[in-house]
């Protein structure tokens, strides 16, 4: 097998098993309704559907980063594969409300253990240009998932039953097993141990902080735990040699830059993929398939978009291609906040989605790049774990935002366009975490 070969069923590995998580999240959007509907659950025990599994997603990931970089990537890998699995079957086999909560709670902790380990083989295993487009097609994903998998989970939820979505899992996990084993090279880690002060705190302060945004009571006092608990977290990896967080990737101008940029971004795009579909069923009669099939103008222009990443890369540099990315999604995004039913579908929603599609697919592989810059081999999965704690809880954050904002007007389409202007103000500090840090950092 020659060498390059190799290197495609890593690059196959590594997406599909990332596309796998965000189809996940993207189901629990679309199949809501059906899901209360045969569970017979609350409105408040169907929001733990989805709390559930961001509490153990957002609490384990700089766990789940660490482990990789010391017990080695595969083995790590290969038992986030088994949890991911096993935690889909028992969700779609799910009968009661406590059955499918503890599912998805155990869901995410191999998701936690996926997201990491996933961008962090990458980053062993690819350098130079190589590196360059692997990651260019690892950022894409991150657009290009999210939006397929709006389709794929209105079509499941409409035509089928949306215990398909979760079934899908455990043959996909199966076969990515089958492929670590005889694909992804077998690596021991690094001496050291783990940083168990380190882990308990940053466990349960994750959690606590995660469960102030989307919990349904006692969030103040969760809050108020997470402040404590992170502070010593800070303070332990201050402290130990041998941290779960090593506090010198925040040394760095452009990492910085990524991590926040990366945590305001997500913030508006999640808001925006949650409360879009909800208009254009409720405002333009549009099934839970057409809203999905809907989102096809971003979709299609954001893969084609980020395929022409790499080359874009070489010739204007990570930081300009991020910031044009990000001014991108803002026109889009402003764009979007003046629909009304009256301007419909192809001039309110389709057009302004064309240029946030082609912002997103310039942006997301930038802001990966950027947020591993200049790491070390030992430090390349607790890297990768800080970015995808950047994903999750900044997408945690602005969709509560969002969602509040919108809930505040009387009406749905002016919270609705209230909602999409809160989502710009966030891309706006982002663009200005991109110019003022990433790029000079870059450039440095």
């Amino acid at each position: 097998m020659t060498k390059n070969k190799r290197f495609d069923w890593i690059l196959l590995i590594i997406l599909f098993s990332y596309f796998m998580i965000l189809l996940d999240n993207s189901i629990i959007f679309t199949g809501t309704v059906k899901i209360a509907q045969e569970l017979h659950l609350t409105q408040q025990t169907l929001s733990w559907v989805s709390s559930a599994y961001s509490l153990t997603f957002g609490g384990f990931l700089l766990l789940g980063g660490r482990a990789g970089d010391l017990f080695g990537r595969r083995r790590v890998f290969e038992i986030g594969l088994v949890i991911f699995g096993v935690g889909s079957l028992i969700v779609g086999l799910a009968v009661n409300a406590p059955m499918i909560i503890a599912a998805r709670a155990f869901q995410g902790i191999g998701s936690a253990i996926l997201a990491p380990t996933t961008l962090a083989i990458l980053m062993d295993t690819y350098t130079g240009p190589a590196r360059v487009r692997a990651i260019a097609y690892y950022g894409a994903m991150a657009g290009i998932g999210a939006s397929v998998s709006l389709v794929i989970g209105g079509v499941f939820a409409s035509l089928l039953t949306w215990r398909v979505g979760f079934f899908i899992n455990v043959p996909i996990s199966i076969w990515m097993f089958y492929l670590a084993v005889h694909h992804l090279s077998k690596d021991t880690g690094q001496s050291g141990q783990l940083d168990w002060i380190g882990t308990l705190t940053s466990l349960v302060g994750m959690s606590a902080l995660v469960y102030s945004i989307v919990g349904t009571w006692e969030k103040v006092p969760a809050l108020i735990l997470a402040v404590v608990m992170l502070t010593i977290f800070i303070v332990q990896e201050h402290r130990t040699t041998q941290s779960i967080m090593p506090l010198r990737l925040f040394a760095d101008r452009e990492r910085i830059g990524a991590y926040l940029g990366r945590f305001l971004y997500l913030g508006s795009m999640l808001g925006f993929w949650f409360i879009t579909p909800q208009l254009m069923q409720n405002q333009l009669g549009f099934s839970a398939l057409m809203a999905g099939v809907a989102f096809f103008p971003l979709t299609i222009v954001n893969f084609i978009v980020a395929l022409q990443v790499a080359r874009l890369t070489a010739k204007w540099g990570n930081g300009g291609l991020l910031v044009v990315g990000i001014g991108l999604t803002l026109i889009g995004m402003f764009w979007l906040s003046f629909f009304t039913p009256a301007t419909g579908y192809w001039l309110g929603i389709a057009l302004p989605m064309v240029v946030i599609g082609i912002g997103q697919g310039l942006a997301l592989s930038p802001f990966t790049a950027a947020g591993v810059a200049h790491t070390q081999g030992a430090d390349a999965g607790a890297a990768s774990g800080v970015v995808n704690v950047m994903h999750q809880i900044g997408g945690s954050v602005g969709l509560s935002i969002l969602v509040a904002v919108q809930s505040m007007a009387h009406n749905q389409v002016i919270g609705f366009q209230h909602a999409i202007l809160t989502g710009s103000v966030l891309l706006l500090i982002a663009l200005v975490a991109a110019i003022g840090l990433i790029v000079p950092g870059e450039r440095k």
